[in-house]
């Protein structure tokens, strides 16, 4: 391919040099695997996104899903597409062996997967879905319905979804309509009507598994009262044979802006009869289960962001590189010969902090991975508990930050190419509107914000929030110790001490008025992640400076030159801009919050 789906270069780094991913061998789960075996992984990951997604990224998007009144229909490359991935095995590549499993650490799986969105974000939501929704099969349904369902969704021929959002009720989940009745049988009977729902009707699989919300009659009201439900397409009976249509009807097909051949649909559950659905875990507790789905989701959403705005990236900067026009202000000649347009400032500028947005959120997803793999396999307790709760407070910045300027990126993108920028014979306007999902997809970014300041940075007396600080502290302790990065170290102490401050204001805010103190979370949300960002490129920015030492190929030393002056950007023109958003927030701004409807 012309254009990269990603830097590869940048992937080794991000793996075995800023995460030390290597060391995943020494745990037991992991002892049968190798650093060769990791890179085999992530090669046939790109195989498959190059020869299968990618193919048809552009014809899915110009050639939406058709719903006829009976069945829906994709392109064809969608279902080789499919195919491809559930026989490379990468469904199950996270379980265990004895599961059909690769037994694969988490990070290496989201790197893997990160080069099949790159690909065509939009057919890979098929098989993202499925993986969410078996790992909440897996990890909370009955051991009847892993037996009927599990395995088929692990083997491909069923997918999954997940089915929260209701045409009345967006994320205000507790509010929610849908109802389930109990059958004599065990089973319940659901009635009510799902909306945007990915991945909701299509014939890429024999059944598709809907992971739906719903209140049993009698339950608590708000989201105490939610419960999980298993409800299939198509009917399973014990011995795992396919039978009957489920009353699950498609009530129609929603267009999107992007991700177009993701069929985003209506569905009506219980029209006739009641759709027979399967209570999973415990009644009144579904809207914790499915917390681990919409969590994966979000992290997910991050990671997808990214990658497009990484494809922006590496379209632009091939473009630049290729492209004359113009000559540098300092050459008056006229008949001299025109120069890339990467020789000019603002387009390097440009190129510039699009590198930092996107090797910069590359990093923050593939740690917020690792965060995930040491919760489960971690050596000790502690350990496992730590990297949980840092996890737990870092996920709406992971979901957020990365879908918010990975479309910034895009935007860059575009204005590099000038004209064949926003023009369909290029990729950039795809990717845009693409990306421009991604700040809505899986809560919004007032949702994330509410998440961060109202709920994650207070939990537990800010336990995590201060092992967030920890963390901080200590890379700041190594940076001290080189002289090169001794500026960049001092401007992120700096500005983890105003965040600190604020955020002890803002604490004592919610207490006295919670609305008032989370009218501007949003805010919040971007300088806490601009400081989290800051620290991810200073980590990036050590690790640099420990490559550049020996003898170097000349591409190797500008790899590196490179990480560290998209560090010292970011530090330098994204960091500086907590100032006013942090001085708003101490002051407990009200200007916006204080405007009254009537007023508009």
């Amino acid at each position: 391919m012309d254009t990269p789906l990603l830097n590869e270069r940048d992937i080794e780094f991000l793996l075995y040099e800023f995460l030390d991913t290597e060391s995943l061998l020494e745990r037991p789960r992991y002892r049968e695997h190798s650093r060769e075996i990791f890179n085999a992984t992530l090669q046939t990951a790109r195989t498959v996104a190059e020869k299968h997604f990618a193919n048809h990224n552009a014809k899915g998007d110009a050639n939406e899903p058709r719903f006829d009144g009976e069945r829906v229909h994709l392109i064809p490359e969608t279902q080789q597409a499919w195919d491809s991935f559930a026989e490379a095995g990468f469904l199950a590549a996270h379980c265990d062996e004895e599961e059909g499993g690769l037994q694969l650490p988490e990070v290496i799986l989201r790197t893997a997967l990160a080069y099949i969105s790159a690909a065509n974000v939009a057919s890979a939501a098929y098989p993202f879905l499925t993986i969410g929704a078996a790992n909440l099969v897996r990890s909370f349904a009955s051991a009847d319905l892993k037996a009927r369902f599990l395995g088929p969704m692990l083997e491909g021929r069923f997918s999954g979804t997940m089915a929260l959002t209701e045409p009345d009720q967006g994320s205000a989940l507790g509010d929610l309509r849908t109802t389930a009745t109990p059958a004599d049988d065990g089973s319940y009977r659901l009635r009510g009507q799902k909306m945007y729902i990915s991945g909701g009707d299509h014939t890429l699989t024999e059944n598709i598994v809907h992971m739906v919300l719903a209140r049993i009659e009698g339950a608590p009201a708000g989201v105490k009262g939610i419960s999980l439900f298993l409800v299939p397409k198509f009917l399973v009976n014990e011995l795992g044979e396919v039978g009957e249509r489920n009353d699950v009807q498609l009530a129609g097909l929603l267009h999107k802006m992007g991700y177009r051949n993701t069929t985003s649909t209506v569905l009506s559950f219980g029209e006739r009869d009641g759709a027979v659905g399967y209570l999973v875990g415990e009644p009144h507790r579904g809207l914790s289960y499915m917390f681990q789905m919409m969590n994966e989701a979000r992290i997910g959403v991050g990671m997808g962001a990214t990658v497009l705005g990484y494809q922006g990236y590496n379209h632009a900067l091939n473009y630049a590189r290729s492209r004359p026009q113009g000559r540098l202000p300092s050459n008056r000649d006229p008949l001299s010969a025109q120069v890339p347009i990467i020789r000019h400032a603002d387009v390097r500028r440009m190129l510039l902090a699009q590198k930092s947005y996107v090797e910069g959120a590359m990093a923050l997803c593939l740690y917020a991975s690792s965060l995930h793999e040491d919760q489960q396999t971690a050596a000790d307790a502690a350990q496992r508990k730590n990297a949980a709760q840092l996890l737990d407070l870092l996920t709406p910045v992971v979901k957020s930050w990365p879908s918010r300027y990975g479309v910034v990126a895009n935007d860059l993108a575009i204005q590099v190419l000038g004209g064949a920028g926003y023009i369909r014979e290029y990729p950039l306007e795809q990717l845009y509107r693409d990306n421009r999902l991604n700040p809505i997809h899986e809560g919004t970014e007032g949702i994330q914000a509410l998440d961060l300041l109202g709920r994650k940075v207070p939990a537990g007396g800010l336990a995590g929030y201060q092992l967030l600080q920890g963390a901080i502290r200590q890379t700041l302790v190594e940076a001290r110790d080189c002289q090169s990065l001794g500026k960049q170290a001092e401007a992120l102490e700096q500005a983890l001490q105003q965040l600190d401050e604020t955020t002890l204001q803002l604490m004592g805010q919610l207490q006295a008025d919670a609305d008032r103190g989370l009218a501007n979370a949003s805010l919040y949300l971007d300088a806490f992640g601009r400081v989290v960002l800051a620290w991810i490129w200073l980590r990036q920015a050590l690790a640099a400076q420990r490559g550049l030492t020996g003898t170097l190929s000349e591409s190797e030393q500008s790899f590196y030159r490179g990480k560290l002056q998209a560090a010292r950007y970011f530090s330098e023109w994204e960091l500086p801009q907590i100032g006013p958003q942090l001085a708003l927030l101490s002051d407990g701004n009200g200007t916006p919050y204080e405007m009254e409807d009537a007023w508009f």
